[in-house]
């Protein structure tokens, strides 16, 4: 990239992979684009990371939600690497791995715990936002499926990855207090 600036996108449009221009707004555009705000958001958990295997962990991951806003910002005849169904099945097996450490939830915890883990379940909610850009954009347009599924987990994965992270750091979870609540 020998320009960061090409000034093609100053009318609000943009080229996708393959080089089709749309507009900024476009489904394929947000849902890349909550895609990227997620990758960047996990590189902020990773300046707070203490253990070495969890930071590469979070890079490994960094690197596949590369892969995953390439395939979204790529309509389906267009041939580059996308996420498949490996990518998923590893990503079910760091979730396995990760709640293997953890006691088992009996009720609601808060999103909080150490700095590292609170932007964990902060990435877990735009993980969600961006699932649903990708379902808005899945209604209208052709998507490889492998792509939405990944989503999925990654946002399951993210909420045990930050408890496994708090833990580590031996911070202990917060129960969400609903006793307001139930003395109505």
């Amino acid at each position: 990239m020998t320009k960061v600036y090409t000034k093609t996108g100053d009318a609000g449009e943009t080229s996708l992979v393959g080089g089709k221009r749309v507009s900024k707004a476009d489904l394929r555009v947000v849902a890349f684009g909550d895609v990227d705000e997620l990758n960047s958001l996990l590189g902020v958990a990773r300046t707070f990371l203490t253990h070495q295997e969890l930071d590469e962990v979070l890079g490994r991951i960094q690197n596949e939600l590369f892969i995953l806003g390439a395939d979204l910002a790529s309509p389906m005849d267009v041939f580059l690497r996308r996420i498949d169904e490996r990518l998923v099945t590893d990503l079910e097996g760091l979730i396995d791995k990760f709640l293997a450490e953890l006691e088992p939830l009996q009720e609601f915890i808060l999103p909080s715990g150490s700095q590292a883990g609170a932007f964990l379940h902060l990435a877990r909610t735009v993980a969600r936002r961006a699932e649903r850009s990708v379902v808005a954009l899945a209604a209208e347009n052709t998507i490889n499926p492998q792509a939405l599924i990944y989503l999925n987990r990654i946002s399951d994965f993210l909420f045990v990855f930050a408890r496994a992270v708090n833990r580590r750091a031996g911070i202990p979870e917060t129960l969400a207090n609903f006793s307001a609540r139930k003395k109505q």
